[in-house]
């Protein structure tokens, strides 16, 4: 910290007790009383010095008990009154950025101007303000922390507060590799123009450390609130990044706000807001004030905030209890970026006195509604429709599709909690939209876990929320775990077992189509072998082709079989269970006579397939020297 020194004369002061006396040799004709604090002096040295303590002197030299002057609203004190004494008898002292802007204002008020002498104490103090404080950013920030319990008296006449917070936004907009902030000015090493530094004069190859753009952020952090709010916004006005100014935001958010960083150490969770030395720790009613300002000084765009500082912040306003206009503003912008955050981060307490729900669901249900406000699809039109056909992986698609598993590993996560009723269950999973959810496996995955822990549960209410599930958009794993689940609605598990047959008719549909391609390959072969300059290693690698494909197409019809042999199985456990009239007509309707249908089919085409591919089985025999030099 800079200094400078005022006086030439020895320390003439001595201290006894709660009384000051000035051992010049001289008796005192004077005391003057600030704060309980007595300083026995004499009159010339002050009214020479001062307008005000002359008055004050004629006014009490007639008095009988002697001259005692009382300076109640001395700001600063006797500490302050102490260098002014020092000033007005020449006693050696130092002027720093910490005791500044205390003498500058006491000055002011004891009306110590250069009409009661050259080179006094107010122009000795704007003098070391303006050519040194102001000139340096820790000085400017020291003297800044100082004016925080005389801001009014700060602004009358000099205008300081001002000026060292325009001096601090000039410094943090300004590249601090051109003047070496923030390290310690005066104790820089040299550095050559090279840039190498110098040590005794020896060029090493060592390089001064470049400073990164946040290197104020703990400095400043160390402000009180009204001090930092007025300094951000000159910083604002002089088109510091936002970025960097959310960056400070949210490190001044850390170190007051114990509750927003659950691994918090210990160092950050005692510091606090005003003068460093306090060391006093925020009320809950001081941490609910400050989050309020912070939601103000935060901007509303998107990404510009981390979403786990978000929910921090959410998290610590609902313990605080602060207003529902700074929960709702905080939902809405974590609303605006639900995509990137994580399953932890939802899982929220709920910190109402009823303690109704062990998660606070009603919290995620409104931030899934500000999510899906602010990316709205075409109106709410599902994109699998044939206008919107372009928007399938579009960013504003993909992001939907992130927030919806999201949503469906939150409800796994609450759905074993006895108290969540079935209608807030039931309203989070429906609030997100059909065409989110590619596949309903986790939506299925919830639903399943919520029925098992509430098996209380009426027919009919596990069936309407049953029919949230697309049996359409079940996987093959999730169906088969569905056919054979006890807790479902038997309604649920038909449909689940007919969209899975039709899926597997397709599936076998297909298959014989392509079949039906190569059984007519012959053709395809002897059109690709009339187009071709006439080799026969081309018509041997064909043939090796076609060889290739019907091994594929067997081992594809095998597998088709074995699974429509399982589920037929499976099937027949269950009929045994329920009742064998019943499942014997359900195994009609879906079709389980397909398989000998799919056998004689199989056999057929392999049959005529074996057929067709005996030219080539000759025409290899005749030239298998081409089997041994271009096999594949």
């Amino acid at each position: 910290m800079s200094s400078i020194k005022l006086g030439s004369k020895a320390n003439a002061f001595q201290r006894k007790g709660q009384a000051w006396f000035c051992t010049t040799g001289l008796p005192s004709d004077i005391i003057v009383q600030v704060d309980g604090m007595s300083f026995h002096l004499h009159k010339f040295p002050l009214l020479s010095r001062s307008g005000v303590m002359e008055k004050l002197i004629a006014e009490a030299s007639g008095e009988e008990d002697g001259c005692v002057i009382n300076l109640p609203d001395i700001l600063g004190g006797a500490k302050t009154f102490e260098l002014v004494a020092k000033f007005c008898y020449r006693v050696k002292f130092e002027l720093n950025a910490a005791s500044v802007v205390y003498l500058q204002i006491a000055a002011e008020q004891l009306e110590m101007t250069e009409d009661y002498g050259e080179g006094n104490l107010v122009s000795q103090t704007e003098i070391f303000l303006d050519k040194v404080v102001l000139q340096n950013w820790q000085d400017s920030l020291r003297a800044l922390q100082e004016c925080d319990g005389v801001l009014s008296h700060a602004e009358e006449v000099f205008s300081t507060t001002t000026r060292l917070i325009e001096s601090l936004a000039n410094k943090a907009s300004t590249d601090p590799n051109l003047f070496g902030w923030p390290a310690a000015e005066d104790s820089r090493p040299l550095q050559s123009p090279g840039g190498s530094v110098l040590w005794n004069g020896i060029k090493t190859g060592a390089r001064l450390k470049t400073a990164s753009s946040d290197w104020w952020y703990e400095e400043i952090s160390n402000l009180r609130l009204p001090l930092y709010k007025r300094l951000i916004s000159a910083m604002e006005s002089r088109g510091i990044k936002q970025e960097i100014i959310v960056g400070s935001l949210t490190s001044y958010a850390k170190k007051y706000l114990p509750g927003l960083n659950r691994r918090q150490s210990t160092d950050d969770s005692n510091s606090h807001i005003g003068s460093v030395s306090s060391g006093s720790i925020l009320s809950d009613e001081d941490q609910k004030l400050l989050l309020e300002e912070l939601d103000h000084l935060l901007p509303t765009q998107k990404g510009l905030i981390s979403t786990k500082i978000l929910f921090g912040l959410l998290r610590t306003a609902m313990i605080l209890r602060a207003s529902p206009t700074c929960i709702s503003n905080l939902e809405r912008r974590i609303g605006m970026q639900l995509d990137q955050a994580t399953l932890e981060d939802l899982l929220m307490p709920n910190f109402s006195y009823t303690m109704e729900t062990l998660y606070n669901v009603e919290c995620v249900h409104r931030i899934l509604e500000h999510f899906l406000a602010e990316n709205q699809v075409t109106g709410g039109a599902s994109p699998g429709s044939v206008d919107d056909v372009h928007l399938i992986g579009s960013p504003s698609l993909m992001s939907i599709t992130t927030a919806a598993k999201l949503i469906d590993g939150y409800l796994a996560e609450v759905a074993p909690d006895n108290n969540l009723k079935l209608a807030k269950f039931k309203s989070l999973a429906a609030a997100v939209p059909d065409y989110a959810r590619p596949l309903d496996d986790g939506l299925y995955r919830a639903i399943d876990i919520y029925l098992k822990s509430h098996s209380w549960l009426a027919d009919a209410d596990k069936e309407n929320l049953c029919m949230l599930i697309d049996c359409q958009k079940l996987s093959l794993e999730a169906c088969t775990h569905a056919a054979l689940n006890e807790r479902l609605p038997l309604r649920i598990i038909v449909q689940v077992l007919f969209f899975e047959q039709l899926q597997l008719r397709t599936s076998v549909a297909g298959s014989f189509l392509v079949s039906n391609n190569i059984d007519g390959s012959p053709q395809i072969v002897s059109d690709l072998l009339a187009s071709s300059d006439g080799g026969w290693d081309t018509a041997v690698r064909e043939n090796q082709v076609l060889k290739l494909g019907m091994d594929s197409m067997r081992m594809h019809v095998s597998e088709l079989e074995k699974e429509c042999s399982n589920m037929r199985h499976e099937i027949a456990k269950l009929g045994m269970g329920k009742g064998t009239s019943t499942w014997g007509s359900i195994s009609k309707k879906l079709g389980f006579t397909m398989k000998s249908q799919m056998c004689s089919a199989k056999e057929g085409a392999i049959s005529k397939q074996k057929h067709e591919g005996g030219k080539f089985d000759k025409t290899e025999d005749k030239f298998g020297k081409y089997n041994k030099t271009n096999h594949y």
